[in-house]
């Protein structure tokens, strides 16, 4: 199994060449952890966290 790639810099999971939250293109395969956000604004967790964007992202990332 292939792991995912996520941006270093948000923690969002990214299948193309550049993030599509942060527009960098800097990712790591070395992660652990997901979170789903749906909808951020409702999101306690996502609040706490600082994801802004609606996705799918990574709790730890090196």
């Amino acid at each position: 199994m292939v792991k995912k790639k996520v941006c270093k810099r948000c923690k969002m999971f990214v299948d193309g060449s550049e993030c599509p939250s942060c527009k960098v293109s800097d990712f790591s395969t070395n992660w652990r952890g997901r979170v789903a956000v749906l909808d951020s604004g409702k999101s306690e967790i996502a609040q706490r966290v600082g994801f802004n964007t609606k996705g799918e992202y990574a709790i730890k990332v090196r």
